[in-house]
């Protein structure tokens, strides 16, 4: 389905910490990404990198994937960590090789790029231990941050996606606005 992407302009509010860790810390998401220091990784959605900054220092190669070339150019201008490849591409068709990703992430974009094309490609990408972390806003959310509630989607239909795309589901959890869901390739 897929919604509408960030709008560029606003880049700045996605460098707000305080705001960003209260949904997602660097902990948890580098707990959920399980990562080993010659992983190459992938995010998916990645705008200004700024979990990015939080991953590159635990993996090999790092792809910050976004559609939006005005993110890269934020990105660029706030200092890019040596081991992180800009990558202009929508998440339904990555220009990497097949099993190339070691661990793909998404933070608080899945709402944007969600479609059985989009899933099939990251499923394509990914080693065959390969993990996806998916952190978004949930439906169950009251829609005071992040988008509409109507443009959102619950932990349990995220997970059902991920499993008719050919994922296991290793761990689910629901808050107050956020989901987090863990899926690898069965």
């Amino acid at each position: 389905m897929g919604y509408h992407t960030f709008d560029a302009s606003r880049a700045d509010k996605l460098e707000q910490a305080g705001r960003r860790y209260r949904f997602l810390s660097a902990e948890e998401l580098l707990w959920a990404l399980s990562l080993s220091p010659e992983d190459t990784v992938a995010d998916l959605g990645s705008g200004t990198g700024f979990f990015i900054d939080d991953v590159a220092p635990h993996a090999g190669e790092v792809y910050a994937v976004d559609v939006q070339e005005e993110m890269h150019e934020y990105y660029r201008e706030k200092g890019v960590p040596e081991n992180v490849d800009l990558v202009t591409s929508d998440v339904s068709d990555l220009p990497f090789d097949d099993g190339g990703v070691d661990a793909a992430f998404s933070t608080m974009t899945y709402h944007e790029f969600a479609s059985d094309d989009a899933l099939a490609e990251i499923e394509r990408v990914l080693a065959a231990d390969g993990r996806l972390v998916v952190v978004d806003w949930a439906a169950t959310g009251s829609g005071e941050h992040g988008p509409p509630v109507d443009e959102r989607y619950s932990a349990n239909e995220a997970a059902d996606a991920l499993r008719d795309a050919g994922f296991a589901i290793e761990h689910q959890a629901v808050r107050p606005e956020t989901f987090l869901v863990i899926a690898a390739l069965e």
